[in-house]
């Protein structure tokens, strides 16, 4: 009995000592205030996106909670609101699995809101099957739901410039691959949309930064973010059996969505990072990302086919 109970004093020392050193990550420490400002933060009714509109909230900022889930975004306006004391909180209908969604929200907020300084692609699936268009759903809602919003905000970005773009992708990219022929690939194992998800991250960085050289001289900047290892709904597709597997590890070694929408602020508001523009942040610090995520020629071939893609050139 006493040898267990030593044994399971030196784990819980061991899992103390690895998630203070290794898991928690770094706050933003920045005051910055972000009074008279409006901020776009999708999928911002549970999770990262929560935490990080209740942050822009905190700040002063007017934030628009862009959510599939009426109910859900309802009830996060609510408490944001409660918790921030601000009631410039409110929530606006985008589906990213819909193109038609998309247009429709950005036509809605652009003729009902005067300003945007913050856009924030935060919204994130981890499975699923297709979108209403076709599109595997982890690439039409991480990468080309964000990427076509992103373009039909970015005059009213660059009307309330100094602004700012921030999208949420992942140390995942490290598996993805570009493969042009196949850009749509199905997802029906595991597998298959683990390679999806990677894919996805990796677009995610590669739009970010052939972003940036389009903004050149702009004053809108924009950056790519690893949150860390979070445990949020990202896989809430996920089967029942993979869910019993995957959730109580998540619980122990992945960080709280407070800590991971702590890069995403820091992006949002920290001052002096503007030289940074295109390049990707993890633990509120510029990180160097692998050659296949820094590839100009297949970031701008990336572009042209996503332009296509979400109806932004003809075919």
């Amino acid at each position: 009995m006493v040898s267990f109970i030593v044994a399971a004093a030196i784990l819980v020392a061991l899992y103390i000592i690895i998630y203070y050193n290794f898991l928690k990550g770094i706050p933003c420490r920045s005051d910055t205030s972000l009074r008279g400002k409006t901020v776009i933060v999708t999928g911002a009714n549970t999770g990262i996106g929560k935490e990080t509109a209740l942050d822009m909230a905190r700040r002063g900022a007017r934030v628009i909670l862009a959510c599939r889930n009426r109910e859900r975004a309802e009830a996060a306006v609510f408490d944001i609101r409660t918790k921030s004391g601000n009631n410039q909180v409110t929530f606006m209908q985008l589906d990213l699995a819909s193109l038609k969604s998309v247009r429709a929200f950005a036509e809605t907020f652009l003729k009902s809101e005067p300003q945007l300084h913050v856009l924030i692609n935060n919204a994130g699936v981890g499975s699923g099957s297709k979108t209403v268009d076709g599109y595997n759903t982890i690439l039409g809602v991480n990468h080309l739901g964000h990427f076509l919003l992103t373009h039909l905000l970015l005059d009213r970005l660059k009307q309330n410039a100094p602004s700012r773009i921030v999208t949420v992708a992942s140390m995942m990219y490290r598996f993805g691959k570009i493969d042009f022929s196949n850009l749509n690939p199905p997802g029906n194992s595991v597998i298959q949309q683990i390679q999806n998800y990677s894919c996805s991250k990796l677009c995610n960085i590669l739009f970010m930064r052939e972003l940036a050289n389009h903004l050149e001289g702009t004053k809108v900047t924009c950056y790519s973010v690893h949150p860390g290892m979070v445990n949020t709904e990202v896989f809430r597709y996920m089967t029942f059996l993979q869910k019993i597997f995957f959730l109580p590890f998540a619980a122990l070694f992945f960080q709280t969505p407070s800590a991971g929408a702590q890069t995403s602020i820091y992006c949002a508001v920290q001052e002096g990072i503007e030289k940074f523009s295109g390049r990707y942040l993890a633990d509120c610090k510029v990180q160097e990302v692998l050659p296949h995520a820094r590839d100009d020629a297949v970031a701008r071939k990336l572009w042209e086919i996503s332009e296509r893609m979400v109806g932004l050139q003809s075919q």
